[in-house]
């Protein structure tokens, strides 16, 4: 309701009453259009966040149950990676030293496995971040903190998957002296844009009620068998690592 609606309806109160022109009515007419433009203004705002939460939370969820669903598949794109190093390029960086430029290759391979492993996600995470881009709260922190992360899953969204065995060959055959540009520049961008699904700024609690408290704690509770399965990626990690013979 608009302050001259509210105000008209009340100047009729005020008529019905027989007090039109009365200081008393006007005083109470006045004091009346003051608590009302004053208080709800940040009642609007608390209940323009909860029900912002509310959306980001159920978009949250519905990313990281789809993720944690798809994990046997991300799991069985990960050994297919592995079969493939070991039977494409076996060795291929035979002799090589530890260097920056091993660690670069290192981190081209992490962004491999997370790009194989995560194809089976990348609509969940468009929707995902298709629902999510244009939330905001009048938290500011909680605006920064979600921008970042719908900012750095376009970012992984972006990438090619890159072919390890042609980038460590091409090094290996330079003497383990020059790295591909595309690995050069792939690490880069991915080391900086790498951020996981699920993400629940601490600032989020502030706007949140009884239901919204239930779906962040079923969201988190749905992401410990993600961070489970990453931990366990890692000996995958080292086993492409050990057939390449390449030091991170």
């Amino acid at each position: 309701m608009s302050l001259r609606a509210f105000g008209g309806g009340a100047a009729q109160a005020c008529a019905r009453l027989g007090r039109v022109g009365s200081g008393g009515c006007a005083i109470s007419l006045l004091a009346l259009v003051m608590a009302f433009a004053a208080l709800p203004a940040t009642a609007w705002s608390n209940a323009r966040d909860v029900a912002t939460t509310r959306a980001y939370l159920t978009a949250d969820y519905a990313l990281v149950r789809t993720v944690s669903s798809n994990l046997a598949r991300s799991e069985s794109a990960l050994q297919g990676l592995l079969a493939h190093v070991r039977s494409a390029c076996p060795q291929a960086a035979a002799g090589s030293p530890q260097t920056p430029e091993s660690t670069q290759l290192s981190n081209e391979l992490i962004g491999t496995m997370v790009l194989t492993g995560g194809d089976v996600d990348r609509r969940a995470v468009r929707s995902y971040v298709t629902k999510v881009a244009g939330l905001r709260w009048s938290d500011q922190g909680v605006n920064r903190a979600i921008q970042a992360h719908v900012r750095d899953l376009r970012t992984l969204l972006s990438l090619q998957t890159p072919d390890i065995c042609a980038d460590v060959k091409s090094w290996a055959t330079s003497g383990f002296k020059a790295l591909p540009a595309r690995t050069v520049s792939f690490a880069r961008v991915f080391i900086e844009g790498w951020v996981r699904a699920g993400n629940q700024p601490s600032g989020l609690a502030a706007s949140e009620d009884s239901a919204e408290r239930v779906l962040a704690h079923r969201a988190e509770q749905t992401e410990w068998h993600i961070t489970d399965f990453e931990s366990e990626a890692v000996e995958t990690w080292g086993k492409i690592m050990d057939a390449l013979l390449l030091w991170p």
